[in-house]
């Protein structure tokens, strides 16, 4: 079985996805952390975009082999790891779960602007622009209590550090992205009581996220004054 080593962040919610996968899997890897504001020569040299995460595998024959994005990540852990089936086996209904992942990157992109967002008007935006998501994400799902019913998915380990963002932005104020999404606040229930999903981040990630709204600034704050 090839060593997996991941690099990562504490606070990237890419890197959250790859770490629950892993863990559903029940697959050993060693996790590295760096600092993304003083980025490592060597990380670099593996990382062709300067992101992580990065899932260094060595090879049968001692080789590493880097690979970066974090949806390529967890579809090679799930290609090639054993355990739980973390995509649906039909070609079409995969496919779709896919498409939900990518609408999960596109909704991180909202809550980024959200984050650092320091004036009201470029705040409610995103705010708004999350809610709407939030709606199309509610009318696609079923009973529950994951994703795709019974079985946990790679949907789920995209969704996972979406709802993770708001134990902290809920103690701050009232986003109300949640007042007409029943079955959402169910799903961010279930997924919150996950081990997989709870041993994703470190104890101090609280700490470190509202240190990074501090840092920028983030209009938030102003709110939760």
């Amino acid at each position: 079985m090839a060593a997996l080593k991941l690099i990562s962040h504490k606070l990237c919610p890419y890197v959250q996805r790859a770490v629950i996968a892993l863990r559903e899997k029940g697959v050993p890897f060693e996790r590295i952390d760096i600092d993304l504001a003083s980025k490592p020569d060597w990380f670099l040299k593996i990382s062709p975009l300067g992101k992580v995460p990065v899932l260094v595998v060595t090879r049968d024959d001692g080789k590493e082999v880097a690979l970066f994005e974090s949806n390529v990540i967890c579809e090679y852990i799930e290609e090639t790891q054993a355990g739980a089936k973390l995509h649906p086996q039909d070609p079409l209904v995969r496919a779709e779960h896919r498409a939900w992942m990518e609408f999960g990157s596109a909704i991180l992109g909202d809550l980024w602007g959200i984050e650092t967002a320091t004036d009201a008007a470029a705040f409610e935006s995103k705010r708004q622009a999350v809610v709407a998501k939030f709606a199309r994400v509610e009318a696609a799902l079923g009973a529950g209590p994951f994703f795709a019913g019974q079985n946990f998915s790679l949907v789920d380990a995209v969704f996972a550090p979406i709802f993770r963002y708001f134990d902290l932005f809920d103690q701050l104020t009232d986003l109300a992205v949640f007042t007409h999404t029943p079955k959402l606040r169910a799903w961010r229930s279930a997924l919150a009581q996950r081990p997989s999903v709870r041993s994703a981040v470190s104890p101090d990630y609280p700490a470190l996220l509202h240190a990074f709204l501090v840092g920028h600034r983030a209009h938030m704050l102003k709110l939760a004054a």
